[in-house]
């Protein structure tokens, strides 16, 4: 296995976070057509674009550690499936004027990561990252308390990322070749449901030509890019670390819902935010320190 490389793995980080932070302007670009169309082929160009990329950029010998390890493909099969509902959720809300609580879903997202990394990886956490996370978490508990209810597309987001990531995280498959197989096994059932809509733009020829058409046929690249830099980062950085580096992309989704797609944002959510934010400070400092320490 290859050896970790905290500064590959921060720039790798980076690249995926603001990619994903800048989904919004894409997913807005293409509102008009439904958002299970949109999974659907974002599946179809992915798993093309993805088999072109993985053909010129060689990585041996993976096809026959799939083929010798049938467990490897179920696990595959289930970081597809919960990539394919984070999808979904995601690109539901930012075309129906709810990025404010997505954004808020991909900040609880590091908690979950936190608490996963404790439980099922033991990590262990130092006293400023406990801060940390007690500040984030106060943020979370005092949003969801002002909301009265429980933000579903928030948590739903948070914790099919946060699986999602482990799961990617403890499977010996590389980054692209296990990208570019979960994306397949999810081809057959995009293709059953195209089966069961022919109405759908995506399934009349002459939409390909229209401006929505040319969109979706980015999807490939747009979508495999920042999860190829997600799966190699998480094999070069503690998986609490790179949760909170994922603050980076909700913080963009909130700019641009605020002052690009004016949705409101309340003042008791500024609060939640504002703990959040401050547990963020506080854990990077701390990853500064802890950085120079080693150096």
């Amino acid at each position: 296995m290859q050896a970790a490389n905290p500064r590959r793995g921060y720039l790798l980080g980076l690249t995926a976070y603001i990619c994903w932070g800048l989904f919004p302007l894409y997913f807005k670009a293409i509102e008009a057509v439904p958002a299970v169309e949109i999974i659907v082929s974002r599946v179809l160009w992915s798993a093309l674009f993805g088999s072109l990329l993985l053909a010129a950029w060689k990585h041996p010998g993976w096809f026959r550690q799939l083929r010798d390890n049938p467990r490897r493909l179920a696990i595959l099969a289930g970081s597809g499936t919960l990539i394919a509902a984070n999808w979904l959720i995601y690109v539901w809300a930012v075309n129906n004027g709810r990025m404010v609580e997505a954004s808020l879903g991909y900040y609880i997202n590091p908690l979950v990561n936190v608490l996963l990394g404790m439980l099922v990886l033991g990590e262990r956490l130092r006293r400023l990252q406990w801060l940390a996370v007690g500040l984030a978490a106060v943020g979370v508990a005092q949003q969801i308390w002002q909301v009265g209810s429980v933000p579903w597309v928030s948590l739903a987001l948070a914790l099919t990322f946060g699986f999602y990531g482990l799961i990617r995280k403890q499977a010996p498959v590389a980054a692209l070749p296990g990208l570019v197989v979960e994306t397949w096994l999810l081809v057959p059932l995009a293709l059953i449901w195209l089966a069961f809509n022919p109405g759908a733009n995506s399934a009349q020829p002459d939409f390909w030509l229209t401006t929505d058409g040319l969109w979706l046929l980015a999807a490939g690249p747009i979508t495999l890019v920042p999860l190829v830099s997600f799966n190699a980062a998480a094999r070069h950085l503690p998986y609490t670390t790179l949760g909170f580096l994922q603050y980076l992309a909700p913080t963009l989704v909130l700019l641009l819902a605020v002052f690009k797609y004016h949705e409101p944002l309340s003042a008791n959510a500024l609060v939640a935010f504002a703990f959040i934010w401050a547990g963020l400070l506080i854990y990077s400092i701390d990853a500064v320190v802890n950085l120079r320490r080693k150096a």
